[in-house]
């Protein structure tokens, strides 16, 4: 197993798959049972699972569909969107989730957080966080609710909180590189590697294999998301479940 984790992203609105640009243009990709079955054929380490209404437009939990998608999934998932309550992480982790992924949560709920972290274990939980630039000065902000609303803390702000916390692993999605193809923001990686503790995972942007060494060399990404290329033959081009082959991933990464 390569310690350098490269990990499908995938987005779950409703019942099915989809895959955004920009956080916005969603494109339906599937159903993710069908998905899971796929990778659990392509020695795929983690998943991500990420429901991007559960939040945002309050639909909650579908606890009935992550426990079929857990029943199925050989590898371990990392769930976020919707989590409330510590019942709702207990009830996660007893269907088989290995991690739950927290954002608006962190924000609005940061005693529930630490009582998570304190309850379950760091490893168990991660805080993603949406990143967009101010596209005329390029400064940084995160945003919740799929990318709807900003939030006004300054980005060291929050990284301080989150090692407050006790979070295991911080993952850091570009909200302008998302369904791009144009690789990852390597000056956001960076800037947040080089300030906590903690494992980072590189997300948003990546487009060829070159993009996920780029991001571990040059920007300190302990781990790296993928979706487009795990959902897409390539870019413009239509669906297709795929990961790229270990032999190639071990070549490219040099066994890191």
């Amino acid at each position: 197993m390569l310690r350098t984790r490269v990990i499908p992203c995938l987005l779950l609105k409703g019942k099915g798959l989809v895959k955004t640009t920009g956080f916005k243009n969603e494109v339906y990709v599937g159903d993710p049972i069908n998905a899971v079955r796929i990778f659990n054929q392509m020695e795929v380490d983690e998943l991500f699972l990420l429901d991007i209404d559960a939040t945002a437009r309050q639909s909650g939990i579908n606890f009935e569909l992550l426990e079929q998608v857990a029943s199925e999934c050989f590898m371990p998932i990392c769930y976020g969107g919707g989590v409330s309550s510590l019942k709702d992480y207990e009830r996660l982790f007893t269907l088989g989730v290995e991690k739950v992924s927290v954002s608006h949560a962190f924000f609005n709920q940061p005693e529930l957080v630490k009582a998570a972290v304190s309850r379950f274990g760091s490893q168990s939980i991660v805080l993603t966080l949406d990143i967009k630039r101010h596209w005329l000065t390029k400064k940084m902000f995160a945003c919740t609710h799929n990318g709807r609303r900003k939030r006004p803390e300054a980005l060291h702000q929050i990284l301080e909180l989150a090692q407050e916390l006790g979070v295991g692993e911080i993952v850091v999605n570009s909200i302008d590189r998302d369904g791009t193809w144009a690789g990852f923001d390597r000056e956001l990686i960076q800037t947040v590697s080089s300030r906590v503790s903690v494992p980072v995972v590189a997300l948003g942007g990546a487009g060829k294999l070159e993009d996920i060494k780029d991001v571990v060399d040059g920007a300190g990404a302990s781990a790296v998301g993928i979706g487009s290329m795990a959902v897409f033959q390539g870019k413009g081009l239509g669906v297709l479940i795929k990961f790229p082959k270990m032999a190639e991933l071990d070549e490219l990464l040099g066994g890191k």
